[in-house]
């Protein structure tokens, strides 16, 4: 069976809508499973899959990811469905809770308690998509009048992926959500996070491989490795000093606690392009694969080994022959 491959679109930068939409064509026609949109602080992540479903067929489309502060369960499931009906039933939701620093001081809403929230919305907006009168009593949504949203989506459950890192979060994925989002988990320790996510799964009843799990961190097929790793390490880097404690917290349960104190004190003492410098090599491999296409290959079946269901690639083309040519490849 060919494996699973997954694109992003970058929410950053000068947009080139018309490229994208040429990408996701391409994307569409080599075979690539899913394209991931994402919304942070800039433009959403709706709007751009409103172009990308009306200009592909096949390839399905998702949120990586779409907060769960910013937007009611309803704006979210009229979101989604609208989509899903748009694209003839190609929309993945997905779903997570962001952080104090973006909720909080980006869109001005208090950001606790992000489990108890979580756990409302995907009842809710299950509730909707089913046509379930919504009669709720949550401990934040209280829903009493039975209301139904007035259209059919061409499915009664739309796939809902929730990228979680702490135990509790990841539990909830686990047991209730279609597919697990896993953030900066190294490659040496994927196999065992995921093998201890489906015990988990099949404890609570359920077919331990009726929930996905993709990779998180990406493999890159460059001729251009300099630029890429500069990229992949300022992200990392801005992460780790910079967006809170969550995604520090994770890469210090997985060994790197002395990198993540290192790179906060250097972003501290000299900025992002000290912060920067300051990341070891091997905490970037583990993290993602940049380079040739062997390598990526290799990496890919570490991947698979590990239990991965869906991997997210980067592949720099400078034609359409080109891109599918590698897809192949990866397949």
């Amino acid at each position: 069976m060919a494996r699973k491959l997954a694109v992003g679109v970058n929410w950053q930068g000068k947009p080139d809508f018309k490229g994208t939409i040429e990408k996701a064509k391409i994307a569409d026609a080599a075979g690539i499973h899913s394209i991931w949109v994402a919304e942070a602080w800039g433009r959403d992540a709706f709007t751009l899959l409103t172009l990308l479903a009306e200009h592909t067929s096949k390839i399905q489309l998702a949120t990586s990811i779409v907060n769960i502060y910013s937007r009611t369960p309803a704006a979210l499931a009229q979101h989604f469905g609208t989509l899903d009906e748009l694209s003839n039933g190609r929309m993945i939701i997905g779903l997570g809770t962001s952080g104090p620093q973006v909720i909080e001081h980006f869109h001005g809403v208090p950001f606790n308690p992000p489990l108890t929230r979580m756990k409302e919305y995907v009842d809710i907006i299950n509730m909707i998509f089913a046509q379930t009168p919504l009669n709720y009593e949550g401990k934040l949504f209280k829903l009493q009048r039975g209301f139904t949203m007035r259209f059919e989506t061409p499915r009664k459950h739309i796939p809902i992926w929730i990228a979680s890192l702490n135990k509790k979060s990841v539990e909830f994925t686990a047991k209730k959500t279609d597919g697990w989002l896993p953030v900066m988990i190294p490659i040496n320790s994927l196999k065992k996070a995921i093998a201890d996510f489906r015990e988990i799964a099949s404890a609570a009843g359920r077919n331990p491989r009726d929930v996905a799990v993709k990779a998180p961190g990406h493999v890159t097929v460059t001729d251009n490795v300099d630029r890429a790793k500069a990229g992949h390490a300022a992200n990392v880097a801005f992460y780790a000093a910079r967006m809170g404690t969550f995604y520090s917290e994770q890469l210090t349960r997985f060994g790197f606690g002395a990198d993540v104190q290192k790179v906060k004190e250097a972003w501290d003492a000299g900025g992002s392009k000290a912060g920067t410098a300051a990341l070891s090599p091997k905490l970037l491999s583990e993290l993602g694969y940049i380079g040739g296409i062997e390598g990526a290959v290799e990496r890919l079946k570490a991947q698979d080994e590990a239990g991965v269901d869906l991997h997210p690639i980067d592949i720099d083309a400078s034609t359409p022959a080109e891109f599918e040519k590698t897809v192949a490849r990866l397949l």
